[in-house]
């Protein structure tokens, strides 16, 4: 007899989540405004996202100053040569 899970997987092992992705979920909604406003950007352009990079970072900087995600630097999300930017718009926000 098999010690494994339901379909064949493993009892006991603990999954390990996804490396980069949508963990921890924004249950208290502290990056809707930003969420918006990308979606917004996005309708409006035809969904051509090159034309709302700048609010995309937005979003990602909002959630890791919430440490809705891991703080990384942004040409790790591939916003190469926009990091220096996206420091300064953030510095001058608040």
């Amino acid at each position: 007899m098999s010690a494994g899970g339901a379909f064949g997987g493993n009892r006991g092992v603990a999954p390990t989540p996804p490396e980069k992705g949508v963990f921890p979920l924004d249950h208290l909604h502290e990056c809707d405004s930003e969420k918006k406003e990308y979606i917004a950007c996005l309708r409006s352009s035809g969904y051509l996202s090159e034309k709302c990079r700048h609010l995309s970072m937005k979003y990602l900087h909002c959630r890791m100053e919430r440490n809705l995600m891991a703080k990384q630097d942004m040409s790790e999300l591939g916003f190469d040569g926009e990091n220096k930017i996206m420091h300064f718009e953030a510095s001058n926000t608040g």
